[in-house]
């Protein structure tokens, strides 16, 4: 056989399977922290940050931690890998991606959403028609 096509297939069986591993990897679904808590994988969490609970970042381990409730009403601890996100104390919802392992859940991105600044009084634009 000649090397050249060998190589190519090496190359090829290569790429898909990084591929296929990479697909698999930002396939994320979406969960509450009770199940979280019993899967092994990476895993989203929507819900709110509860200001009127502690929270702190700690320089030497470049972490933010935070108390955070989700659509079901359960409080678990957040651990950031980082610091804190920008619009984080303005943000109505947020995501944290990460895994739940020794009683926190260790996150390691945060997504915020954050208060439309297109919200208005709709009166004034039907008056304006």
């Amino acid at each position: 056989m000649n090397l050249k096509i060998v190589i190519a297939v090496v190359v090829i069986v290569a790429a898909l399977i990084f591929g296929a591993m990479s697909f698999v990897e930002s396939n994320v679904e979406y969960t509450d922290f009770a199940r979280a808590e019993t899967v092994a994988k990476k895993v989203q969490v929507k819900g709110v940050w509860m200001k009127e609970k502690e929270a702190s970042f700690d320089a030497s381990k470049s972490q933010f931690t935070f108390i955070m409730k989700d659509d079901n009403a359960k409080e678990a601890t957040v651990v950031l890998e980082g610091a804190k996100p920008n619009n984080f104390d303005i943000a109505t919802s947020i995501v944290a991606k990460g895994r739940y392992h020794d009683g926190a859940f260790h996150a390691t991105e945060i997504l915020t959403k954050c208060p439309s600044k297109y919200n208005g009084d709709s009166t004034a634009v039907k008056k304006s028609l």
